[in-house]
């Protein structure tokens, strides 16, 4: 019987995780080897014992709505993207508003997580820690390490003939970067066309003498603000979407897709991405485009090699006098704390259970929280497997028996090996997965039942944006303010934005009353196919990532 529950880290995994624990009645211990909450989210200008935080100008890329816990919703005066110090203060009121702090050892180090000698028949672990240099040795029923995907940055100098023998500049890891002020003047050649490289590339353009963006994909590219100025997750990620997604054709919905990103600028006169790429990503930036068309930033293929001051690319060109290389390359994930016998179980999220159990072990008394990439909000995402986990250790919910398991993991896997520190490789559907963990945690909400009992609820739920709200509707953790946060999400994403009232004369009310009845139909067939098939098929196209 699962009791004493160790919490590895107390970012947003970790506090949903503490606070689901206290919800099931379970005791949580959680351990923080810095001296405060919001883990990669809080900003530090040092990198503070090698501690991953982000850069002092990151905003969300996912909105307010689509990204707080479910059943507290962030203050309706917050702007729909928060910058880090107001999502850090987020936090700060969720942990105090459900009072997780007493829970959470602040400058304690896990430094190994190993099985009991019994743990085939009790499935405990030994937890040891260490707090100003005093080791301290604890049992745990269960541990969910909560550490997440950005751990170690990823470095693929090898990849990159001359960067550590001929190359005379600087180079260095967006790890490293804080802000802008050590670039002036220089110019920059950035590695890599993810959020991060976008991002970085378009703040450096600002005082470097030039930037050079080099890409190996095909890279389609979007703004947080979609159709009507409203947040493009809250328009685009919604269970009407992802029925479509699922009833149509994928060659059609990737030719809408595509059509709809190149309604925005033609990205292959970029030079950026093709209709006829099959290998590409998608980023979130505004700005990118305005600085390609005004030649801040230049964008190049991948390096070939680097000389003593030149990066040479694989079309043959040849950029001269580059004084810094900023490595954006992502992160690896790696737990040194677990036992080896434990770390070997899984290579990436694919070997695990729903990406949280290592199937193998005799006990299911361990699970990795927040080792997922979405098209959507990992923090959604992470709630929802704390609320699922805390569940099983609690003895509400089930799992499988191993083999069983076994089966599930290795049909999911691809069949050819790839590398694991490529975070697209672990990018799954938002709406996909999270209605899965939902599903095993009997707190999916049902579009048909809502239809028959709440009809203006359910269309909210199937054709608005599939708010973390929705999972609060029904099953153990119902929130009774879910319906209403649902129904009032609209207002909060507006909200900030009223600061200057102007006369708007229009009155659409009738309008949309006529939208509703015409809809009803369509979600009834909606409603009716997604109780028959509850694991619809799912498209990658289904949202934005973090």
């Amino acid at each position: 019987m699962v009791r004493r529950v160790a919490v590895i880290g107390a970012g947003v995994g970790g506090l949903a995780s503490v606070k689901c624990c206290l919800d099931e009645g379970l005791e949580p211990t959680c351990f923080e080897r810095s001296e405060d909450i919001g883990g990669l989210w809080r900003y530090a200008d040092s990198m503070d014992g090698g501690r991953v935080s982000v850069y002092r100008s990151v905003i969300t890329n996912t909105s307010k709505e689509m990204s707080c816990f479910s059943d507290f919703p962030c203050p309706e005066d917050f702007p729909s993207f928060l910058p880090h110090s107001l999502l850090l203060e987020y936090f700060r009121m969720y942990a105090r508003h459900f009072d997780l702090l007493r829970h959470i050892h602040f400058k304690t180090t896990a430094l190994s997580v190993r099985k009991c000698p019994d743990f085939a028949t009790s499935g405990q672990w030994e937890v040891v820690t260490e707090t100003g240099g005093v080791r301290e040795s604890h049992i745990f029923d269960a541990v969910m390490v909560c550490t997440g995907h950005y751990q170690e940055p990823y470095l693929p100098l090898a990849s990159f003939p001359g960067i550590n023998t001929c190359f005379k500049g600087q180079y260095l890891h967006s790890w490293e970067y804080k802000d802008v002020e050590a670039f002036r003047g220089k110019r920059v050649l950035v590695v890599g066309i993810g959020n991060t490289g976008g991002d970085l590339s378009v703040e450096l353009s600002r005082v470097a003498a030039k930037v050079f963006l080099s890409s190996r994909s095909s890279t389609w590219v979007f703004s947080r603000v979609s159709d009507h100025g409203f947040p493009f997750d809250m328009v685009s990620t919604t269970r009407f979407n992802h029925f479509l997604d699922w009833l149509l054709p994928s060659a059609l919905t990737k030719r809408i897709r595509f059509r709809k990103f190149n309604s925005w600028f033609n990205h292959a006169n970029y030079g950026l991405a093709s209709t006829k790429s099959s290998n590409f990503k998608v980023i979130i930036n505004e700005e990118l485009p305005f600085c390609l068309l005004s030649g801040t930033i230049v964008l190049k293929p991948n390096v070939k090699e680097f000389t003593k001051s030149s990066a040479v690319f694989e079309d043959g060109t040849t950029e001269e006098n580059i004084d810094v290389v900023l490595f954006a390359t992502g992160y690896i994930f790696s737990f040194p704390f677990l036992e080896e016998s434990v770390r070997s179980l899984f290579d990436d999220n694919r070997s695990l259970y729903k990406r949280i159990f290592p199937p193998q072990l005799e006990k299911p008394t361990l699970a990795i929280i927040g080792l997922v990439q979405l098209t959507g909000s990992v923090m959604v995402g992470a709630e929802m497997q704390a609320r699922w986990v805390t569940g099983i250790f609690a003895g509400w919910n089930k799992l499988p028996p191993a083999s069983r398991m076994m089966a599930d993991v290795l049909k999911k896997k691809p069949p050819v090996k790839r590398n694991p520190s490529e975070r697209e490789n672990l990018k799954i559907s938002f709406i996909s997965y999270t209605d899965e963990i939902a599903s095993c945690a009997g707190v999916k909400p049902s579009v048909l039942r809502l239809l028959l009992t709440d009809p203006r609820l359910a269309l909210a739920v199937f054709f608005g944006p599939c708010t973390p709200y929705q999972y609060r509707l029904v099953g153990r953790g119902k929130w009774s303010g879910a319906r209403n946060a649902i129904l009032t999400q609209w207002q909060r994403t507006l909200k900030p934005l009223r600061t200057r009232v102007v006369d708007d004369s229009s009155n659409g009310s009738n309008s949309w009353c006529w939208m509703c009845l015409l809809a009803l139909p369509v979600a009834l067939t909606a409603g009716f196919l997604l109780s028959k098939y509850p694991q619809l098929g799912w498209s990658p196209w289904a949202g934005p990532q973090l």
